[in-house]
Formats: C-alpha cells, structure tokens, sequence
C-alpha cells in the first residue's frame, strides 16, 4: 500500500500532533498506518482531541459523498459460536471474490479494571497478515450496545481507506446488544446447534433483527444437529413480524474450520443487500441510522455534560448518602440533581 510523506506520518506517530489534513490525504491514499492513528485520535477521550476529531470526521464524510457506498456487515453471536474463526474464514472469501475488507473486532472491557484482551489480531492469524484486510480491535468500555462508542466514526475511516466491506464484531448477544443493527446494511447472527433452553432468552430479542442466520461448527458429529437447528430456526423466524426491507431472514449451515457453507452466507448477505437496494430500502435505512445517530449523539453528550457539572460533583454523594439512609427516594434525589444541574449550568 502506498504511504505519506514518512517525516509527516513520523510526526502524527511520535508526537501525536495530529494535522487532520495529513491525516485524510494518508487515509486516501491506503496507508493503514495512518487510519490507525485516525482511530486513535477518534477514540481518544481527551479533551484535546475532541475538536479534531470533530474536524476530522466532517472532512471524511464530505470526501465519502463522492464515492461509492461500501458495505457494512455486523455480526453478533452466543458465547462460544466461534465468532472470529467463522469471520476469519468469512474475509477471507470477501477476498476471494475481490473485496477488501475492514474487521472492526469489539472486545468485551473490565468492569473492574477497564482493560480488554483485545486478542483478535491473534485469532485471525491468516486474515489480519492479508494485504487487503485490516483488523482494528477496539474496547467496548462497557457500552451496553456491543459495539465501541466509537465504532461508526472508525467504519467511515475504514471506508474512505478503500476497505469495501467493513465487518462489525460485536460482544456477544443479548436484548441490549443491537446497536450494531443500527449502523449496519445487514445483520448475521451466528447460532449453534442444540444449545439449549437456556439460550431462549437472548435468542428472540437479536433474532427478531437478523436478516441471515448462520449455524456454525456443522462438522463431525454436529452435522445432523446443526440440519436440524436449521429447520428450527426457519420455522422460528416465520413467526416474527415481517421487516421492513421486505426481506424474509434465511438460515444456514457452516463450518469455519472445514471451510465449508461460507460462500452460502455470504451468497445470502449479497441477495439480501440485492433486494434491500431494489426496493430502495437499503438508501432509507441509512438515513434512519443517520438520525438514531443523531440522537444518540445528543444524549451521550447530555449524559456527559451532567457528570462533569460541578455542582452536580458536588451534591451527588450526599444525595447517594440520603438514598442509602432512605431518606429519600431515587426519583426525588434524581429531580433534585436536575434541578441542581439546570440552575448552575
């Protein structure tokens, strides 16, 4: 891949001086270098770094508004499924067929110390050393949504450095882990065969929002099971309201290890983009993300704003104390931090 002038990209690496001009012109031009820098300053929670970031991001999505509209693929599955050796396997057919292909790999943070593992560089051996992939692993910092807080900023990065498709590895799933569906073209969820009951209650909640469900591990012993958790699962998705693209979800059968049934998933993907464009679904959802994004935007900083008020900082243990001592009730010692909060902005 070609690369800036090295002095300049020396520059933004040692000193993290970032020049959001250097920046956009090294992301055009493919240096991967230079995108994950980008990343960084997006995901920086410095003070500093926000307003470039800002800046950086209107200059992307101005540059975006003249080129094609890459695809974005999230993919959520249960503990276990093997998400990474199915994606490994799954980008590496994109490439086959001539994609170039961004893996945005969310790793579950410490809700005690905040760290992550961040190990899928080390889980897609074969993929992340391909010239035309890139993996960038990204803490979730606890976000209930499964995916980094700022992981549709880093998608528009990857998508003015080239990368065709961009693949959204979330947590896990659950109930609270959809955002993902809400900045991406198309949702595949991973399931296993006869996992048991214990699983109902995070399957219907993501299974209402696939449109292609992959059953994963189909090898060995597990083929007959996995055949018939198809069928299952066919059956399950007819009884969930129809979506709005029109699209009726599928289901398959794969095995990443034995590199079998993943050009099926990916087939289907491709037909359920297909039939999303031609019924100019797939243009509508994008700006309907656009405004949840909006929204979502606006009541992040909100939520912010409030916590870093000092007169906020100020009244917030003694209210949790009077809660403690039942003195008072969440929603009164709520309506008075508000109260607090309006009168000394």
């Amino acid at each position: 891949m070609s690369s800036i002038n090295p002095n300049a990209q020396s520059l933004i690496h040692k000193t993290h001086v970032y020049d959001v001009d250097l920046l956009v012109s090294g992301i055009l031009s493919g240096d991967v270098s230079v995108l994950s820098q980008a990343i960084t300053l997006v995901e920086s929670t410095l003070a500093r770094h926000q307003d470039l970031s800002n800046k950086l991001i209107e200059l992307v999505i101005n540059q975006l508004r003249t080129k094609k509209k890459g695809i974005r693929i999230g993919i959520s599955g249960v503990p276990g499924v093997g998400k990474s050796t199915f994606i490994e396997q799954f980008g590496l057919e994109l490439i086959g067929r001539g994609y170039k292909i961004a893996v945005l790999a969310i790793d579950p943070s410490s809700h005690t110390s905040g760290g992550s593992i961040l190990g899928d560089k080390t889980r897609m051996n074969d993929l992340s050393a391909h010239k035309n992939a890139y993996i960038r692993p990204s803490p979730s910092l606890g976000n209930l949504g499964g995916v980094a807080q700022k992981t549709r900023e880093t998608m528009l990065l990857c998508e003015l450095a080239g990368f065709e498709v961009v693949v959204v590895e979330t947590v896990g799933v659950g109930q609270s882990e959809v955002a993902v569906s809400q900045m991406t073209d198309c949702f595949l969820l991973l399931m296993l065969a006869g996992a048991g009951d214990e699983l109902q209650g995070i399957k219907r909640g993501i299974m209402e929002l696939a449109d292609v469900v992959a059953i994963t591990k189909s090898d060995g012993q597990n083929v007959l099971k996995a055949k018939q958790a198809q069928v299952q699962y066919t059956n399950a998705l007819h009884l969930f309201l129809p979506k709005k693209s029109g699209w009726n979800p599928t289901v398959e059968v794969c095995s990443a290890v034995e590199k079998q049934g993943i050009n099926r998933v990916l087939n289907q993907i491709f037909e359920m983009l297909d039939a999303s464009k031609e019924s100019l679904f797939f243009d509508k959802n994008r700006q309907e993300q656009n405004k949840y994004w909006l929204y979502q935007t606006i009541n992040e900083a909100l939520i912010e704003q409030f916590y870093a008020n000092e007169s906020v900082k100020n009244n917030l243990y003694s209210i949790e104390d009077e809660l403690i001592n039942h003195n008072i009730s969440p929603f009164l010692g709520a309506k008075r931090l508000l109260e607090i909060y309006f009168k000394n902005r």
